[in-house]
């Protein structure tokens, strides 16, 4: 479903409710009892009765899909409909496709959005180009998807120290991401330890540097930052010559779904950044589903940008007045 297919651009809102449901196969009978529910859900009712060449991409989109979601269909294909529209509107959208799937009815949902295609599909296809890449379960193909994009592995190295990110003060060498003491695939296990070793030059001698790390996920959003907090480093004169800081990601702390690394690296007295280069390692944290992990025996995706395994205590407390309430 194209965002404004079947609309006529000289007929207004009202027009084209009727226009698009004819187009997409309901009877008239079926449009007029839906007609007022269609309407609530686009959010639209102030401009039902304006053409839709003055409508916003937006407005558009809302109209479309509710014509299209309150048809029934046994099958819904959905473009990314959900790329144009304000946040409360998206979480009306995947809340009406819940009601459609709950029905048994089927929707094929062409997205780059691994968050929603992670939480609402079973199955992808991974394309390049019409190419069929990939079919598989979700989060096999989630993870071949987000590598194939990246088009990097779990280490960086340099080995021109010309071409190293940097400046005249430090030059970056390598990163690597380890899994339990072992170098990472593209795919870490969620109950693992993660440990990230920058490795660097330090040209001059007498500057105070701290690393950092910053972890994004597919969205770009900022899942944590976090600066070198050894206490003998951090504020000591560098000498000249070749570090390795390494920080460590507990287990069971990383959500499932991927992740994309940037470094910095800068020194207090005067502030300054000498290194801050994003995009450097990217990686996939998948949870195996045999226990250990925050997930227990439920199967469904766990929403969240971290998923930590909380320590929970349950209690019976025998009341007597509570008791005598419930008889």
């Amino acid at each position: 479903m194209e965002v404004g297919t079947g609309f006529h651009p000289e007929l207004t809102g009202r027009e084209n409710i009727y226009l698009n449901g004819a187009i997409l196969g309901m009877k008239q009978k079926e449009i007029k009892k839906r007609f007022d529910e269609i309407v609530d859900f686009a959010e639209i009712e102030k401009f039902l009765d304006t053409p839709v060449k003055h409508y916003s991409s937006g407005m558009y989109m809302r109209l479309a899909f509710a014509v299209a979601a309150h048809l029934e269909p046994d099958i819904l294909l959905i473009d990314e409909i959900l790329a144009v529209g304000d946040i409360n509107f998206q979480k009306k959208c995947l809340g009406k496709m819940e009601d459609i799937t709950r029905k048994g009815k089927t929707i094929l949902f062409v997205s780059h959005n691994m968050q929603i295609i992670s939480r609402y599909c079973q199955k992808a296809v991974l394309l390049d180009k019409g190419e069929m890449m990939q079919f598989g379960f979700i989060r096999e193909v989630v993870n071949n998807y987000s590598y194939y994009k990246q088009k990097m592995a779990t280490s960086r190295k340099w080995t021109n120290l010309n071409n190293a990110p940097g400046d005249d003060t430090v030059r970056l060498r390598a990163v690597k991401l380890w899994e339990n003491d072992h170098q990472a695939k593209e795919s870490a296990d969620i109950r693992a330890i993660l440990r990230i070793d920058i490795e660097y030059d330090v040209l001059k001698k007498g500057v105070t540097l701290v690393p950092s790390i910053q972890l994004s996920n597919e969205q770009g959003i900022i899942v944590f930052s976090s600066n070198d907090t050894d206490k003998f480093w951090n504020w000591e004169q560098r000498k000249v010559g070749r570090f390795i800081s390494s920080v460590y990601i507990p287990g069971n702390f990383l959500s499932e779904g991927s992740y994309i690394l940037r470094i910095v690296i800068a020194s207090y007295k005067p502030p300054k950044k000498h290194i801050s280069e994003k995009d450097l390692i990217t990686f996939y944290v998948f949870d195996p589903g045999d226990g250990g992990t925050a997930r227990g025996d439920y199967v469904g995706r766990i929403d969240g940008v971290v998923r930590p395994l909380l320590k929970w205590q349950t209690r019976y407390k025998n009341d007597f007045k509570v008791v005598n309430m419930l008889k």
